[in-house]
């Protein structure tokens, strides 16, 4: 099994291969809570008729930050950004889905803003002297409740306009070969600093992370565990070196009693030679990737693509009781 060449088809392509931050860059862009669902139209009785009610525009493309989805409520991540590839990070915009070419519309589903930031101790070269390292996301949950295609419709609201865009369709379909929250996770073997010596054999961030002093197996099912898949060095959607800065953030903010490992993706850090067996055990066909797994070994939350230092923190609580921070 080989990665998606991107997390997202699009997203990764168009997205992260310019710089972030508000249109045309700047500081970073700050977290901001969605718009109420009342700001935004009905959906009507198609996505042409969301689509009527703002104005067809070649301005900007949104694109969805993942690929897998699965019956049920979906964390959507997605992007907005311009023709010339700058990431718009402070629009505000809602989600309109569909079952297939003719299924009635769902929605609004406004969107907040989650910042990718993380305090300057934490920001590695990796990211800082990246330009085109991502700083931002979209999020909203769907409630994609049947298999097979979904078609989307964003409207953006830009100033005193209501821009409509449509998104590449996605595919809702089971996954049973990753586990899913309340799922047993596999057992399997995380190489330490111990195994291999040589922390860079495990690890492409620059400074290295201090994730790799537990192996998964030794501790899955005796304390809570944050696992991370992910390669800031070699990863195309520009989002696994925030990713794993940010959980290194929380990392340093939480008790010893909870187990963070970071996970590289390919075999000697090398794309050419495939991926590592933890992410074929985990069956994911992307990255990054987090799992937060309870004292039982269950996997209490797992989110796919980009996830800031409040999502962690999320998790956090969820497998161990207390907050982190």
């Amino acid at each position: 099994m080989a990665l998606l060449p991107v997390t997202s088809i699009v997203f990764l392509l168009l997205l992260f291969a310019t710089g972030c931050g508000d249109e045309g860059g700047g500081s970073d862009p700050p977290s901001r809570s969605a718009p109420p669902a009342s700001e935004f139209p009905a959906p009507g009785a198609s996505l042409d008729d969301v689509l009527a009610e703002g104005a067809s525009t070649d301005e900007i493309v949104v694109s969805p930050a993942g690929a897998v989805y699965t019956p049920g409520d979906n964390r959507f991540g997605f992007g907005v950004f311009t023709v010339a590839r700058e990431q718009i990070t402070d629009a505000e915009v809602a989600i309109y889905a569909a079952p297939g070419p003719d299924g009635k519309p769902r929605g609004p589903f406004p969107a907040r803003i989650e910042t990718l930031e993380t305090d300057p101790a934490f920001r590695s070269r990796t990211t800082a002297e990246d330009p085109d390292a991502a700083l931002a996301l979209y999020v909203t949950e769907i409630p994609l409740d049947r298999p097979g295609e979904w078609r989307l419709v964003a409207l953006v609201r830009d100033d005193d306009r209501l821009l409509a865009s449509r998104l590449h369709s996605i595919e809702v379909a089971q996954h049973p070969e990753i586990p899913a929250v309340g799922e047993a996770a596999p057992r399997v073997h995380t190489p330490t600093v111990e195994d291999v010596g040589d922390v860079s054999q495990i690890d492409t961030r620059v400074p290295h992370d201090t994730m790799h002093e537990e192996d998964l197996a030794d501790v899955l099912g005796e304390k809570p565990v944050v696992l991370v898949f992910a390669t800031p060095a070699l990863c195309q959607s520009r989002v696994c070196g925030p990713v794993v800065d940010v959980a290194e953030q929380v990392k340093a903010e939480t008790d010893n009693d909870v187990a963070f490992i970071h996970m590289e993706v390919y075999e000697d850090n090398n794309a050419s030679k495939g991926l590592r067996p933890q992410l074929r055990a985990f069956g994911l066909p992307t990255e990054p990737w987090l799992f937060a797994m309870d004292s039982t070994g269950n996997v209490a939350t797992r989110i796919e693509g980009g996830f800031g230092v409040e999502d962690v923190r999320q998790a956090v609580d969820t497998v161990s009781g207390s907050p982190a921070g």
